[in-house]
């Protein structure tokens, strides 16, 4: 089988990406900057052969999405495996907030401990499989091509740890920022890194957290 080429990026900036406020599945838009970026994103793409696009059905990927695709005449396929981890009674939180009034379960946390999941939400090895089998999907669909998933940062780390061999708890080095571009290359062998973290097409600083 012809190996597929990936072209991941996280959506644009929103109002709770500035607060540190986790989304996590909540339906959260791109605020002002996030709608630039995702402008911006999409003109640096606007000559590459893609065949496709998939987003995640949560509103800030889809409208980064729904920038890319209209420049190029494409549709939008949305799927739910690519949202966010599912974070429960954390969604809606602050990270100090967490810190302050959770502290055994913001250890665990941030201690990125792979079968903690907070009350309602996914554990770690739970989110691993889900993206890595919908990303794999997707990407079986399309040998040959190229095709665009946009997501969320923690989509991100899970595709960056798949395709360098980096375990979930190994300490995060590389950045997941919004509507930077990082391209992959997939065969039935997995996920390769071919490039990470490009923002050549953005001229201000965005944020880097892992959770949107």
């Amino acid at each position: 089988m012809e190996s597929t080429r990936v072209i991941a990026v996280r959506h644009g900036e929103t109002a709770w990406n500035v607060d540190t406020r986790i989304q996590g599945q909540l339906d959260i838009e791109l605020n002002d900057t996030g709608l630039w970026q995702a402008r911006r994103v999409a003109k640096a793409l606007v000559e590459e052969p893609i065949s496709a696009i998939y987003a995640s059905d949560l509103a800030r990927a889809w409208q980064t999405a729904r920038e890319i695709a209209d420049l190029r005449q494409l549709e939008v396929t949305t799927d739910a495996g690519l949202r966010e981890r599912a974070f429960g009674h954390f969604e809606g939180r602050t990270f100090a907030d967490i810190d302050a009034v959770l502290p055994d379960q913001a250890r665990l946390w941030r201690t990125r401990d792979p079968e903690f999941a907070p009350e309602g939400g996914e554990s770690l090895l739970t989110f691993r499989e889900r993206i890595t089998s919908t990303a794999t999907r997707i990407a079986a669909r399309h040998p040959g091509e190229l095709v665009v998933m946009v997501a969320h940062g923690g989509v991100m780390d899970v595709l960056y740890r798949a395709a360098t061999g980096q375990g979930l708890q190994a300490p995060r080095t590389w950045e997941l920022g919004n509507a930077a571009i990082n391209r992959l290359l997939w065969t039935p062998q997995g996920f390769t890194l071919v490039g990470w973290a490009d923002t050549r097409h953005l001229s201000d600083d965005v944020l880097d957290e892992t959770t949107v």
